[in-house]
């Protein structure tokens, strides 16, 4: 018998026996290294759900993740125990919008983490073969972990399309954002502005390259002589999110919402938007990323390293909920190692 965390419902995160499900053909059986914890994670603990994923019975959670190979996979040339991540997204692959070639937006997904589909938070997993990521042979846990929400990075630039040395307001730098801002950089954008309320959060985007930090949209419109910026990505779980990016953009601006927001409302002044004439896209998930985010790590030009904060045991893993649900000093990032193998820094 295995043993996993489980989210209950709002607030209700514990640690119990998991009876491991058998394996259907073309899975592939993996021992998880480690999964982090992600901002959707944190809805389901502090909401009970994210719009119609709505946690009806206990479920666990993890989409994040990496582990070694029960088995050997001969399709993708690997040994049993090597390292590999996972694409969490099993789309349909017949439906309008896989066939167009978004299956980050497909409607008969099942996703790894989310309801009613358990996740990685436990100590073994079945996975679609498919699904496996080969990975280079001196990545670590961390490293395999992390490729997941950089690949949502990438995809909200791939949305964004910063121009050369653009100016670039970004709102929140939260474990997404912080990416978000490398993945800029990476990209040629110019100047990135960024506000957090959190301190320990603005000075990690310090240390990874942001020309300014603050705290609020005010910032932004005085850094920018009360014009905005001409491209705003936000990705906070704030329903202000949506307004203090229109704040923070230029007449005529575009904005990239990455965000998702607590209680999943949001709050906006629909005449500043209006009167802006703004191009807005709403990022969900990713495509087909891994392979950049790959070489993102391995050319060194995204540190995914420095934004984990916190490794922790499967026990430690409800506490671990419940500081960051709390905006507790000092979490960016937790990671959490269900095989009780914590490596930090690894």
């Amino acid at each position: 018998m295995s043993r996993a965390l489980f989210i209950r419902g709002a607030h209700d995160a514990y640690v119990a026996p998991f009876k491991l499900r058998d394996g259907r053909p073309g899975e592939v059986l993996i021992d998880v290294a480690s999964v982090g914890l992600c901002g959707s994670d944190l809805h389901y603990y502090k909401d009970g759900g994210i719009g119609s994923a709505v946690v009806k019975e206990p479920f666990v959670p993890g989409h994040e993740f990496g582990g070694f190979l029960c088995e050997d996979l001969d399709e993708l040339s690997l040994a049993r125990g090597a390292l590999v991540a996972v694409d969490p997204n099993k789309a349909c692959g017949h439906c309008e919008f896989c066939e167009r070639g978004h299956p980050n937006l497909c409607p008969n997904v099942e996703f790894i983490g989310a309801p009613p589909f358990d996740g990685a938070m436990t100590e073994r997993i079945w996975v679609p073969a498919a699904q496996v990521v080969p990975l280079p042979a001196d990545f670590t846990p961390l490293q395999a972990v992390m490729l997941e929400p950089l690949g949502v990075a990438i995809h909200a630039v791939d949305l964004a399309k910063p121009r050369l040395l653009e100016q670039v307001a970004l709102i929140g730098s939260g474990p997404i954002g912080l990416l978000i801002l490398q993945v800029l950089k990476a990209a040629g954008a110019g100047e990135i502005l960024v506000i957090d309320p959190l301190e320990h959060r603005r000075e990690m985007a310090a240390r990874l390259g942001a020309a300014r930090t603050g705290t609020s949209v005010d910032d932004i419109r005085g850094w920018t002589g009360r014009v905005g910026a001409p491209l705003v990505i936000e990705a906070t779980n704030s329903p202000l999110g949506f307004r203090d990016a229109v704040l923070a953009a230029k007449i005529g601006g575009r904005i990239v919402l990455v965000g998702i927001p607590d209680g999943d409302i949001y709050t906006l002044p629909a005449a500043e938007a209006r009167r802006r004439g703004l191009k807005i896209k709403f990022a969900r998930r990713m495509g087909e990323v891994y392979p950049r985010a790959i070489e993102l790590v391995a050319g060194g030009k995204v540190d995914v390293k420095s934004l984990v904060t916190h490794e922790v045991a499967l026990d430690e893993a409800p506490d671990t909920f419940r500081n960051h649900a709390d905006n507790a000093p000092g979490y960016i990032k937790s990671l959490i190692y269900p095989n009780g193998v914590t490596k930090l820094g690894g």
